[in-house]
């Protein structure tokens, strides 16, 4: 009988460990889509520099300038390859940015890219690329257990990025195991992850680029 109420006790405390953990995993995730503050009174704080290679120090040069009150971040291009990264890590989400690059002389050839489910120091990384070429995502993720490129600019639909000066509209979704870049109201790519979490931000490569009317929401 002893034997029989220890075994009763050991399942009991196993099922109550279990419903524990449950509640704190229901705790942890939203109930309903969430948005957050991208521009909050320490904005300055809430975004850091990540040097791309992680192992490279970043440059002395300021090239980010973020105004909170109008919610907008510039880029001078000028400081190198680089990230900023928005110090919340998130699950399922999705990423409304609109965003153009500075017409220069000649003809450059335009990069930069707006980063999802990335890792904190960029080890990890998942980027709407942002060109004159398209817009698609590519990335190093982890695919059975080694970090691997992908590249879905051949699977890209059309290019639907306007020319320097002009205005463009990424809208980035990720639930689950699935994420999409839409181009200017329409999917371009999409993309299987086995990575669920991750940081989003905004690249430094070479040219001045402007991000506004960015609204991140955090989905159930």
């Amino acid at each position: 009988m002893r034997d029989m109420r220890t075994a009763v006790a050991g399942k009991v405390g196993l099922l109550f460990s279990f419903v524990v953990g449950l509640a704190a995993l229901a705790a942890a995730l939203p109930t309903q889509a969430q948005k957050v503050n991208l521009f909050p009174a320490n904005a300055q704080e809430m975004w850091t520099r990540v040097a791309i290679p992680p192992a490279h120090p970043v440059s002395d040069v300021a090239q980010w300038h973020i105004d909170a009150a109008e919610r907008t971040i510039q880029c001078d291009g000028n400081g190198g390859h680089e990230w900023l990264r928005f110090n919340q890590e998130l699950g399922n989400f999705t990423f409304h940015v609109k965003w153009r690059f500075v017409p220069q002389p000649g003809t450059p050839k335009y990069n930069s890219g707006v980063f999802f489910r990335n890792s904190k120091d960029g080890t990890i990384w998942h980027q709407a690329q942002t060109s004159l070429a398209g817009g698609y995502i590519f990335g190093d993720t982890p695919v059975d257990g080694k970090i691997t490129r992908v590249n879905l600019q051949k699977q890209m639909t059309e290019n639907r990025v306007k020319p320097a000066g002009q205005w463009n509209v990424y809208d980035i979704h990720c639930v689950g195991d699935t994420c999409t870049l839409a181009v200017n109201g329409k999917v371009v790519n999409t993309l299987q992850l086995s990575v669920d979490k991750g940081y989003v931000g905004l690249e430094s490569e070479g040219y001045p680029i402007e991000f506004k009317d960015m609204k991140l929401t955090q989905l159930p």
